[in-house]
């Protein structure tokens, strides 16, 4: 017998997903991103659909929602969605849709707006204010958000940098070749890593990070979270066991604190595209070029691992004009616009 939900309903998966239902669900996700991302953006891999339905991401809790097909008998899902419940304070309210996806050929079928449904049941019954998504501008997921009452609340463009060519040598200037190598101020060092933070640095890792709390977030609920040694330990340790490669760029400041930090993660093995996550500089150490170095020691790091990435993705707000100025000079070339979506669920 197939262990796969009955037909006809929403079914809530467990924390432990079987092999079948991750197989399943990693259809949905791919035959969705091929029918609505433009040609050549990368899609998920199948380890990464895994990890995320298994190791939830930091501070938070994941809910796991599915449609089946309507032809049953193991048929696979129509549907899927996860929710990620945040349990940091500064975001108990408010929730995020990390994943909400229909097939291409079960849709204008009902199954999105089924989903949509269970998923404010669930917000509801957690009292959450709002859930937020982040949806290609323009695409028919923006269209189908909108009519469900989600606005943008922080615009965003992807940008993306070449590092490598695709016999794996060097890009050329589009990856700081031809502006130098990263220099940083007298007194001041490189600190890295891959994988996990070590727990010497945990702590140093952390304050720096917090740095993002004044990155902008336009009108949205959703704040930055404030980091300590274990949380933002947990954190790596987490994209970790998701099956990523997670590495790690910060820059030790004079004083022994840590100035600036980036990093950048490859979800599946394989990956072609790595994913930059953060790159922060603190407020005492800004104008000394510290984003732009951390910046070009990643791509450096990146081809002495020997990994198969290619290129870098980043997103950038349209309001942060300081990171922009530093990915134009690094050789980022915009891809696509996208947007951080808000609706409210409840109105206090």
């Amino acid at each position: 017998m197939s262990d796969l939900p009955r037909p006809g309903v929403v079914e809530r998966l467990s924390s432990t997903p079987s092999e079948t239902e991750i197989d399943a669900w990693h259809a949905v996700v791919t035959a969705a991103h091929r029918h609505d991302m433009p040609a050549g953006v990368p899609g998920p891999g199948r380890v990464e659909t895994a990890g995320q339905l298994r190791v939830p991401a930091a501070r938070s809790r994941i809910v796991r929602l599915a449609v089946p097909s309507p032809g049953g008998d193991g048929d696979g899902y129509a549907g899927v969605a996860l929710i990620r419940l945040f349990e940091d304070d500064v975001n108990r309210r408010t929730a995020w849709i990390g994943r909400l996806a229909v097939r291409p050929d079960q849709r204008r079928r009902g199954v999105g707006s089924l989903l949509w449904h269970e998923i404010r049941a669930v917000l509801e019954r957690e009292q959450r204010d709002s859930v937020s998504l982040e949806l290609e501008i323009g695409s028919v997921g923006e269209q189908f958000a909108k009519e469900r009452g989600f606005e943008c609340g922080l615009q965003l463009v992807l940008y993306v940098q070449r590092i490598a060519d695709e016999d794996g040598g060097e890009a050329g200037d589009e990856a700081g070749d031809e502006i130098g190598a990263p220099e940083l101020p007298d007194g001041y060092r490189f600190v890295e890593w891959t994988g996990t933070v070590p727990a010497a640095n945990a702590a140093l890792f952390a304050g720096v990070r917090n740095a993002m709390a004044d990155a902008p977030m336009g009108e949205l609920d959703q704040q930055p979270m404030q980091w300590d040694a274990e949380s933002i330990t947990a954190a790596q340790r987490g994209f970790v066991e998701r099956g990523g490669h997670l590495f790690t760029v910060t820059v030790a400041a004079p004083d022994g604190t840590y100035a600036a930090l980036t990093e950048v993660g490859v979800r599946s093995p394989g990956d072609l595209r790595a994913q930059q996550y953060e790159t922060a500089v603190a407020p005492a150490h800004r104008g000394l070029g510290l984003g732009r170095a951390v910046k070009l020691r990643m791509v450096q790091l990146l081809r002495a691992q020997e990994t198969p990435v290619r290129e870098i993705c980043t997103h950038v707000a349209d309001d942060n004009g300081p990171m922009r100025a530093v990915n134009k000079l690094l050789g980022y070339r915009p891809e696509r616009s996208v947007g951080i979506f808000q609706a409210k669920v409840m109105e206090r």
